[in-house]
């Protein structure tokens, strides 16, 4: 999928709607930007945080264990 956006003065852009349904992004997600070695930028969106994510993965036949509950 290819669209356009425009620069403005402040430095600003807006991610098309299309790209931004398709990502399922909503306000308040974050992005990372990488610039690549051939001048290529690389968006990845970073909308789960580490509390999203506990009990993804776990044994089969385990109990996945509370964030509160991990050691430090």
């Amino acid at each position: 999928m290819t669209t356009d956006a425009t620069l403005t003065s402040k430095g600003q852009t807006t991610i098309p709607k299309e790209i931004r349904d398709s990502l399922h992004m909503k306000a308040g997600d974050r992005m990372t930007f990488t610039l690549m070695p051939d001048s290529t930028v690389v968006m990845r969106v970073k909308s789960k945080s580490a509390a999203d994510l506990a009990g993804m993965l776990h044994k089969k036949g385990r109990k996945p264990v509370p964030v509160e509950q991990l050691s430090r």
